[in-house]
């Protein structure tokens, strides 16, 4: 269970196999060792600029390509950022994220105006965390000098797969957009997607591209599809609790310090279900009505499942052990 970055995909694909409750027990074992048990972050996803996305990604609801209940609106002004962000906070949340519907980043007003947002959310004394599209290095700069913490840029799936979801962007450009974040010193935020048609393997290839950046994420995001009526991916059925708690569980082992992050389709998760995921090596929740256009639990409905379990809000910006 040493920490390392060089991982083989038949490893992984072992560890994913192996019998569930053994399973459970060693990503039980290596969270315990990198991580306080009863610690969970409490994030808060802000869509700051919602829909009209000129991408294709076959799962999203904000893709300009597909007929959905999402109506395109502006970006947010400043203050209104900063007051979803002040609410947040003030609901426990000690990691707020930032996300645009863009293709990428132009320099512009609009990008001037989200720098602004970041620095008076950074003052406020949590990590703040933008997902925005792909990045040029000199804007990468810019967001770490304004006080990012953290940049996301999902891989959402293997490598072999990823162009049966999306088709206007590769997988290169994924990578490069990370590339650029960690050369700026930026935190990288990357996770995927499962339980949009993809075979285990598929799951097996994500987390061997995380796992074998050297470093690997700082933060992994862990998502279920939630089928939204309009897109491509309308009539995928939900994937079951063991085959979330099976990927949560072999990001733990394969990345043991990063946080892994329970994202898109908790609202469907039962308690029971949730706690399954903690055990297995979760600590950290999106919380909020919503995510991103997706409805989720509000905080107090998570502030009560927290206090049920003993699990304790993380601080912001709290070291590995």
């Amino acid at each position: 269970m040493d920490e390392r970055c060089h991982w083989v995909k038949e490893e992984i694909r072992s560890i994913h196999d192996s019998p569930l409750l053994d399973l459970i027990y060693r990503a039980a074992t290596v969270h315990r060792l990198h991580h306080l048990a009863n610690q969970v972050q409490v994030c808060s996803l802000i869509s700051i600029k919602t829909g009209g996305c000129p991408e294709d990604c076959k799962y999203c609801p904000q893709s300009a390509r597909y007929q959905t209940n999402v109506s395109p609106t502006p970006l947010m002004q400043e203050q209104e950022i900063v007051d979803m962000a002040k609410k947040a906070i003030v609901n426990g949340a000690t990691r707020v994220c930032l996300g645009a519907a863009w293709r990428s980043v132009r320099d512009s007003a609009q990008f001037e105006l989200v720098l602004r947002a970041i620095r008076q959310i950074t003052d406020m004394g949590v990590e703040v965390c933008c997902t925005l599209g792909m990045l040029t290095k000199s804007q990468a700069k810019r967001l770490k000098e304004a006080g990012l913490y953290a940049y996301n840029h999902n891989l959402d799936t293997s490598s072999e797969f990823y162009s049966s979801i999306t088709t206007t962007r590769t997988y290169e450009d994924r990578l490069n957009t990370l590339e650029v974040v960690e050369k700026a010193g930026i935190s990288v935020c990357c996770g995927g997607i499962i339980g949009m048609g993809e075979s285990i393997e598929d799951r097996i290839g994500l987390i061997y591209m995380l796992a074998n950046r050297n470093p690997y994420p700082e933060s992994v995001p862990i998502n279920l599809l939630m089928p939204v009526q309009g897109t491509p991916l309308e009539e995928r059925p939900i994937v079951s609790i063991w085959e979330m708690i099976r990927i949560v569980a072999t990001a733990r082992i394969t990345m043991p310090r990063a946080m892994v992050r329970l994202s898109a389709g908790r609202l469907e998760r039962s308690w029971e279900e949730q706690a399954l995921c903690f055990l297995a090596g979760a600590n950290s929740i999106f919380s909020g009505e919503k995510l991103l256009t997706r409805p989720n639990p509000d905080f107090d409905e998570d502030e009560k499942m927290l206090r049920f379990f003993g699990l304790t809000p993380r601080p912001s910006f709290s070291p590995v052990l």
